[in-house]
Formats: structure tokens, C-alpha cells, sequence
């Protein structure tokens, strides 16, 4: 399989060369696509000077910093326009190990379209939050998972592969959300189109070095999209429950006067 390994970026110039060495460790064969966002820091530039000694490593300039999702539907759209087969998500600050990588993309090649990396099935682990992140994050996904019918464990999760196949099945462009947002939409498209969808445990590690681009506002616009998504969902249910309804009704044979 062709696999693709993007990596956006924004002020990552302390973390970006370790984690593209280890990601060329552990998967030689892969290409890499790093997707940043102007980042004044000069991150795209120590990208450009690694370039020359790794044949695989590409990188995405952006002028404005357009977030996180934005980075993503583009180095998507850069990935199958080159035939790529499976495309992962993964974080620029080694919260994600890219040791895990190999675990991660196994179940695409035995047939799933959507691999996770998840916290929140036996063997994950998030080993130094503190509680009310636990309860934030457990509570935010068992919300969306109960009002989109998700059946995942952690839709929030930043570190997933996906095959080709379903992401050619998704309108890009129609995916707005960014942040924990984006990757709760994401996995809501990709069920809506039929795709088998996979959790993987991982340890998740929170960053050492630079600063963390989560906030509150980000959270709470993703709760936000879930509430409006699912009563989306839950209209279309009582629209198609109506339909069958009437068509059942006019069904039914007038008795024999």
C-alpha cells in the first residue's frame, strides 16, 4: 500500500524534525506531507531544508493559518490526486508516537477504510491528564458517539488512517468543522458512507515542547456541531418514518363494499 503521513503545522519548529525522522524510521516507504500554515516560527523552512536528503518528504506551504481541518481536506485532496492508497493523520508535537504507526495502518491492508487510534478502548491510555480532562473528553465523545450513533469510542482522536477508497466516497469540501470538530465529522461522513470503521489502542502523550493549540472555544463548537448534527439526523429519521408511514397506509386494501 502507498501510504501518506500528513502532518500539518504551525509553530512546530522545535518538534518537526524528531518527528518526521521517526516517522521515516519506522515507515521507510511512506511519503510524508507536511501542510503549514504560515508559521512565523520558520517551521517550513527547517521542512525545506530536510527535503534534500528525504526523496519522500513534501511539503504544503500555506500563507495564513486556516486550521486544522482546513490542513487536512487539502492534504487529503494533494494525497489521492497522486494515487496515494491510505492517508494518516498525525500531530506535529509526538502527542501521537509515531512508533504506532505500523499498528495503525495494518487493519486498512486486512480491509477496514477507517483506522483509529484510540484512547478509550482496553490498552489506550492517556497517562498524564488530569481528571477533568478525562471527564471532558470521555463525556464529549460518549455524547457524539449516543446522538450520531457512532458506535466509536473516541471520535476525537487526531491519529487515524484512512483507505483512499472512503475518503473518494466524501465531499471534501462539504466538511466545515475544524478541531475536535473535524475529526468528529469526519468519522460521521465516513459511517454515513458505509465505511468499516476500527479502533486501535494507543498512549497518548501530551506535549513537551511548544505550545498547545486546544482550547475551550474549540471544544465547545465541537459540542455545538454534534447537537445540530444530530438533530439533523433525528429529522430525517421522523422524515423517512412519515414517508414509510404513508406509503404503508396507502397500501392497505379497501375492504369489499
Amino acid at each position: 500500500m502507498r501510504v501518506l503521513v500528513i502532518v500539518p503545522t504551525y509553530n512546530e519548529i522545535d518538534n518537526i524534525a524528531r518527528v518526521i525522522e521517526k516517522i521515516g524510521a519506522t515507515l521507510p516507504e511512506a511519503g510524508i506531507l507536511v501542510v503549514d500554515d504560515g508559521s512565523p516560527d520558520g517551521t517550513a523552512d527547517r521542512v525545506d531544508g530536510l527535503r534534500s536528503g528525504l526523496p519522500e518528504l513534501n511539503l504544503m506551504r500555506r500563507a495564513v493559518k486556516s486550521g486544522l481541518g482546513s490542513a487536512y481536506r487539502a492534504g487529503f485532496a494533494w494525497g489521492l490526486e497522486r494515487g496515494y492508497e491510505v492517508m494518516v493523520e498525525m500531530d506535529a508535537d509526538l502527542s501521537h508516537d509515531p512508533g504506532a504507526l505500523p499498528e495503525l495502518v495494518a487493519p486498512i491492508g486486512e480491509g477496514y477504510e477507517v483506522s483509529i487510534g484510540s484512547r478509550y478502548v482496553p490498552g489506550g491510555s492517556i497517562p498524564k491528564w488530569k481528571f477533568h480532562r478525562h471527564l471532558l473528553s470521555r463525556g464529549g465523545n460518549r455524547y457524539a458517539s449516543a446522538v450520531l450513533g457512532l458506535g466509536v469510542a473516541d471520535s476525537t482522536a487526531g491519529f487515524r488512517a484512512y483507505a483512499a477508497t472512503v475518503l473518494s466516497r466524501i465531499s471534501l469540501n462539504d466538511v466545515k468543522a475544524e478541531g475536535y470538530g473535524f475529526q468528529i465529522e469526519m468519522t460521521y461522513r465516513a459511517k454515513q458512507a458505509g465505511a468499516s470503521i476500527v479502533e486501535v489502542p494507543i498512549r497518548f502523550i501530551d506535549r513537551e515542547v511548544g505550545e498547545s493549540k486546544m482550547s475551550s472555544a474549540i471544544v465547545i463548537e465541537a459540542l455545538g456541531l454534534v447537537t445540530w448534527w444530530g438533530l439533523g439526523r433525528f429529522l430525517r429519521g421522523a422524515a423517512r418514518l412519515a414517508r414509510s408511514r404513508r406509503g404503508t397506509q396507502a397500501r392497505v386494501p379497501v375492504p369489499p363494499s
